[in-house]
């Protein structure tokens, strides 16, 4: 089966700054991959390859079985991109808006009518078709800047930091259209710099530093792959996270990360069963209340930071 992506030695310099440096990635049909890294990594500039707006130093990138180079018309036939803000003409309505997408891939009028009605339907947005698109609150607009990636019935969908600056409430509303439109078969690269939001969507995470791929896997491998569980507690004082730090300290297996907003302690351990016995037995030596104590494993968010850091120190 030909891969959705496949790039191989990924180079690409902007001046002295090397963007990609020899990236490998493959990604088969039927995933939604995300791509996280800290700003810089990378991201950003392999998305803008895959849709034919940077071209490579080095390398091939194959989307679909085409060369972005060599076929850049046939891959842009494939593809939909939904960059960082809303490419949306606010002076139009929501089915202006599409239409007008859809004449440009093309269709006569009434098709291209067709498809902005089905793409507002897609999107819940239906009832707002009519409506300009200055008076859309600013989720609506990315879902409509979404609608527009999709009038081309696009076989990969490329999302850059799809709901950045966006409510909560407007980003659960962007993940689950995002959510029905993988269910429906749409192929999906999302880059993003919300953890949860990766591993809420994501059937592959890939993570990229300085330009190369440096983990690969699935949400709960990249977490397995920290090796630790977490000791976690809550204090009812703020005294008392300071003396439940200092408990834990005394394990001997490194410092306690505290956040003192919620009065939390968190503790990476390697034998954790053993360890939380420990903890327990220790803290009720000390006399130290604690609303709550948990043993977990590793969020996303703490197997980023581990796999970032570790990269960072090999480099």
């Amino acid at each position: 089966m030909t891969p959705t992506i496949d790039a191989r030695g990924l180079d690409k310099r902007f001046g002295s700054v090397q963007a990609l440096d020899g990236l490998d990635l493959t990604i088969e049909p039927g995933q939604l991959v995300a791509l996280l890294g800290p700003n810089g990594a990378g991201k950003t500039t392999f998305v803008r390859t895959i849709a034919t707006l940077v071209r490579p130093d080095a390398g091939v990138v194959r989307v679909a079985g085409h060369d972005v180079v060599e076929e850049p018309v046939a891959v842009r036939r494939v593809i939909g991109l939904a960059g960082q803000h809303a490419a949306v003409e606010p002076a139009l309505t929501g089915r202006e808006n599409l239409t007008l997408v859809g004449r440009l891939f093309g269709h006569p009028l009434r098709a291209a009518r067709v498809q902005a009605d089905a793409v507002l339907e897609q999107l819940g947005l239906t009832d707002d078709g009519g409506r300009l698109v200055r008076d859309y609150s600013g989720g609506m607009r990315r879902r409509l800047d979404l609608g527009a990636s999709l009038v081309g019935a696009p076989k990969l969908l490329l999302l850059d930091e799809p709901t950045t600056g966006l409510d909560p409430a407007s980003r659960l509303a962007l993940w689950d259209t995002i959510g029905n439109l993988t269910a429906a078969g749409t192929e999906v690269l999302l880059t993003t710099q919300y953890l949860d939001e990766a591993d809420r969507l994501a059937d592959r995470i890939v993570i990229v530093d300085h330009g190369r791929v440096i983990a690969d896997g699935t949400p709960s491998e990249l977490k397995a792959q920290t090796g630790r569980d977490v000791i976690e507690l809550s204090t009812p004082t703020a005294d008392g996270l300071a003396a439940a730090a200092g408990v834990l300290t005394t394990l001997g297996l490194g410092e306690p990360q505290t956040d003192a907003a919620v009065r939390r302690v968190t503790l990476a351990v390697d034998d954790g069963d053993a360890q939380l016995a420990e903890a327990l037995h220790r803290l009720h030596d000390a006399g130290i209340a604690v609303d709550g104590i948990a043993l977990r494993r590793p969020t996303l968010d703490e197997a980023f930071l581990s796999l970032t850091h570790a990269a960072a120190h090999a480099a």
